[in-house]
């Protein structure tokens, strides 16, 4: 008998892709994976469901992937934080669904696939769990050089604005032999780049040892022979902890690379939003870790027309950016998620407004990141190749996390390794991308 085709559409963060690749990992053996759609029996869609967009896209996805049940698809599948958060509407908004699971059953998918094909009744699993962390075998969606790895899963912190401690359940930690293991297994494979994520990273280990354990779950990873770059997602601003910052100021292979979401600078909106930062807090620790960690690069988010933000609180959190002078920085709109508490708040933004704040904040970063990269020309930079284009090479340095910061372009006449590091002197800059050249005998 031929093996069923499987295609798989990711959908939503890093932390989704990971439950992809584990999905694919436990099919992999019985089933025939495909890229193209029209060439599977079995569709699965990982679906995002944290803000307006991102349900919007995921039901566009899955209403064009049920256009193949027409043709050659015999199963759809839905998974992940949509159907977690919305199952019965999901079910009566598109019957082309078969099966839908949450986030926490994926062990257990290739059973409700076989329960679906020997009865044909429709199977939903989506239950809510505060213990379960997804693991297993995984088959990489990222280049064979980079790849993901989850440290924890869930979140206490209960931002008004958020609904993931609602889908993924309250904060837990890995346990440290099962990442080291994981990483090992990355490695063996010839992955180069881990990039550690989960809804927090900071507090990794608070929970599972009773203490922070994110210092010296890094200085492990980094006796990993073959690592080259450990990277780190999610930094919450209050957790940076001086052993974090001298831990990556001190171990080479961490990059000296934070990624900050702060949210908002003004204290009456951090307030509100149940933040557990503050302006001073979040300013002295941006410049302890600037004046210890050398050439530190800081990635943050910004969420603009949070109910009730007043002009001079915008207004605040501009001229923060424009002191600062954040590295890379994301301006996302205030989402207004029902099941939160700030959907319940007076003094909604309007959506013009909030429109208009997002644009002036991006110009403004547009402008702070040239003038950064401008300073960057002359610099020396270890590049990981991603691939060439046209005439032109690219990679990523230290500063640079896969698919959301900029790009290193580069000429070489020479058949260079994707997944190889090579050293580029920076000649011009761009508003996210720089260009450089060789600067060692392999051009």
């Amino acid at each position: 008998m031929n093996k069923y085709k499987i295609g798989l559409i990711s959908l939503g963060c890093d932390k989704n892709r990971i439950d992809s690749e584990i999905i694919l990992g436990t099919l992999d053996t019985k089933y025939k994976i495909v890229n193209n759609p029209e060439e599977a029996d079995i569709l699965i869609v990982n679906t995002c469901g944290f803000i307006e967009s991102s349900k919007e896209e995921s039901i566009n996805t899955i209403l064009e992937m049920a256009k193949h049940k027409k043709q050659n698809c015999k199963m759809l599948m839905v998974t992940g934080c949509l159907s977690q958060r919305y199952s019965k509407e999901l079910h009566k908004l598109i019957p082309e669904i078969d099966v839908m699971l949450g986030v926490n059953d994926y062990d257990k998918i290739e059973e409700y696939i076989n329960n679906f094909f020997n009865s044909n009744d429709k199977i939903c699993i989506c239950e809510y769990s505060n213990s379960k962390i997804n693991e297993g075998k995984r088959i990489l969606t990222t280049p064979k050089h980079t790849a993901y790895i989850r440290i924890s899963e869930g979140c206490n912190n209960f931002c008004t604005y958020c609904i993931i401690p609602q889908i993924r359940g309250k904060y837990r930690s890995r346990a440290m032999n099962l990442i080291i293991e994981e990483a090992k297994n990355l490695v063996h494979n010839g992955v180069k780049e881990i990039i550690l994520v989960g809804q927090d990273t900071t507090i990794y280990g608070i929970d599972l040892y009773q203490e922070n354990k994110l210092p010296e779950l890094i200085r492990k990873l980094s006796e990993i022979d073959g690592i080259e770059w450990i990277r780190l997602l999610y930094s919450y601003p209050e957790e940076i902890t001086d052993e974090l910052i001298n831990e990556i100021s001190n171990n080479k292979k961490v990059c000296n690379y934070l990624d900050i979401p702060i949210q908002h600078i003004s204290n009456t909106v951090l307030k509100r939003m149940n933040r557990k930062s503050s302006k001073e807090l979040i300013t002295k620790n941006i410049l302890k870790m600037r004046n210890k960690i050398s050439d530190l690069c800081i990635r943050t988010s910004i969420i603009v027309g949070f109910p009730g933000e007043t002009d001079e609180e915008f207004n605040e959190l501009k001229q923060f950016i424009s002191d600062i002078k954040f590295d890379k920085l994301g301006v996302f709109k205030y989402s207004q998620e029902e099941g939160t508490p700030a959907s319940k708040m007076q003094n909604q933004v309007e959506e013009n407004i909030k429109e208009l704040r997002e644009q002036e904040l991006m110009l403004l970063q547009q402008k702070i990141s040239k003038e950064n990269n401008s300073n960057r020309i002359g610099k020396k930079y270890k590049v990981l190749i991603e691939g060439k284009k046209d005439d032109y090479w690219f990679g990523r340095s230290y500063e640079m996390a896969p698919e959301i910061d900029g790009l290193i372009f580069f000429k070489c006449d020479n058949i260079l390794n994707i997944g190889e590091f090579i050293n580029i002197l920076t000649t011009d800059a761009l508003e996210y991308d720089l260009i450089g050249v060789v600067y060692h005998e392999s051009c």
